[in-house]
């Protein structure tokens, strides 16, 4: 398939990249699930190494024969790839790119909750948080930090929206996810102990010795400005809160994710 060059803003061979909310690129018809839009050539190889499949990229010229070759060597012949000046890809996309190359790709199935928490011992649970910025943060610290998966309300941001692939650095891609609906009950049928984090008067302190015994941890963090809601901090088996100084309160949830993930990891995890 050639490469397409983009002249005008208005080509409805980039909608996908132009005119479609993060909502209606999970409504396209292309991928049974929908699309999303993967940056970077980083992040896109990371993607492809984890069986998302490409429909189309965008890119600057000067690309084709640079951060996207692998790309254009690879999906060249099976999908369209269109490109364009950077001046006009930014008119586009209504911003700089900051690496020059978009890739529209398919979801994938929703996997099942059992399938990921069967063999899993720790995972993180994200309620009712709802900042791209934060999603892609908690993922980025939950993966390099040894965690097994992290599970998601619905009330929460999709972690395939844009900028939250871009903030995890593709790691939305290398570990586990999928949705629920309690943060506490679906996960204690799976056989989690739940700790949440939470500022509460019956909360232990990170490193609490009873905190460090148990074998598979469900690690509960809540929305942005209110935290977890005092019915899932009631059901949970232990809350937990984070030593402040200095009169500091509590840190911000990506940061206290990562915390989290640090102080409960598995010492045998590589």
């Amino acid at each position: 398939m050639p490469i397409i060059e983009i002249t005008r803003t208005d080509d409805p061979a980039v909608i996908p990249y132009t005119l479609l909310t993060e909502h209606q690129l999970r409504q396209q018809t292309d991928g049974p699930q929908g699309l999303f839009i993967a940056e970077s050539p980083k992040v896109i190889r990371t993607a492809l190494q984890a069986g998302y499949l490409p429909v189309s990229l965008l890119c600057e010229r000067k690309h084709l024969q640079g951060d996207a070759s692998f790309f254009v060597e690879e999906w060249g012949h099976r999908i369209p790839i269109y490109t364009g000046e950077r001046s006009l890809l930014s008119h586009i996309t209504g911003y700089t790119l900051t690496r020059g190359v978009l890739c529209a790709m398919q979801r994938q199935p929703e996997p099942l909750l059992r399938d990921i928490c069967q063999h899993a011992k720790r995972i993180v649970v994200i309620d009712h948080v709802v900042d791209t910025t934060n999603i892609g943060a908690i993922f980025r610290s939950a993966t390099a930090l040894g965690m097994d998966a992290v599970l998601l309300t619905r009330t929460s941001c999709d972690p395939l929206n844009r900028r939250s692939i871009r903030v995890s650095m593709g790691t939305v891609f290398q570990i586990p996810w999928t949705w629920i609906e309690d943060a506490v009950d679906d996960v204690k049928e799976e056989g989690f102990t739940t700790v949440a984090m939470a500022l509460s008067p019956q909360a232990l302190p990170l490193d609490a010795p009873q905190l460090q015994c148990i074998d598979r941890m469900a690690i509960l963090m809540g929305n942005e400005g209110d935290g977890l809601p005092p019915q899932t901090v009631n059901k949970a088996d232990h809350v937990a809160m984070i030593p402040m100084f200095h009169q500091v309160d509590s840190l911000n949830v990506a940061a206290a994710t990562a915390v989290a993930c640090w102080q409960f990891r598995r010492p045998s995890r590589p």
